[in-house]
């Protein structure tokens, strides 16, 4: 096993990309980034060597962030805060249906069976690609490649209609 500063320089983007895939907020992902190598520096000694390291991090990620979500639920987060519209030079109109469209297609993503909607976001808003994808899932790319296409084509269907 590698020393921690070799880890984390080795893995620190590849794990912030992934984490940033599912809380969408920049300062929430460098967040969870730094407690995932905290928790895997702590556990060290419990990585076994049957995956990845890379798949081991993006796991204690994974779980991080559950414990984040599970942290906001009971906090019940102000719904306003995200910012992600603030600082857009559109008009409110065009605004507007930009969120909206942007909310019909996380809804319709929501639909989607859970294989299929976790390698839709990370593609989509994780911009990892499809070898990673299968990588961080414990599949191959073509699996990955096969599982957003179809992906795709359901939601262009689902728009169609």
């Amino acid at each position: 096993m590698q020393d921690t500063d070799e880890l984390y320089r080795e893995y620190s983007t590849q794990v912030y990309k992934f984490v940033f895939s599912f809380c969408h907020n920049h300062l929430l992902a460098e967040e969870i980034t730094q407690e995932t190598f905290y928790r895997a520096i702590k556990s060290i000694h419990r990585y076994d060597g049957t995956c990845k390291v890379y798949v081991w991090l993006c796991q204690i990620a994974k779980h991080v962030w559950y414990q984040e979500l599970d942290k906001q639920n009971k906090r019940k987060a102000d719904p306003l805060e995200d910012s992600s519209l603030s600082e857009s030079s559109h008009s409110t109109e065009s605004q507007f249906i930009l969120a909206q469209e942007k909310m019909d297609l996380f809804k319709q993503l929501h639909l989607l069976d859970p294989h299929t909607k976790e390698v839709m976001y990370l593609r989509m808003t994780g911009e990892f690609s499809f070898r990673e994808i299968g990588e961080i899932l414990g599949r191959d790319e073509t699996w990955a490649r096969v599982t957003f296409y179809r992906g795709k084509q359901k939601l262009m269907k689902g728009r169609m209609s």
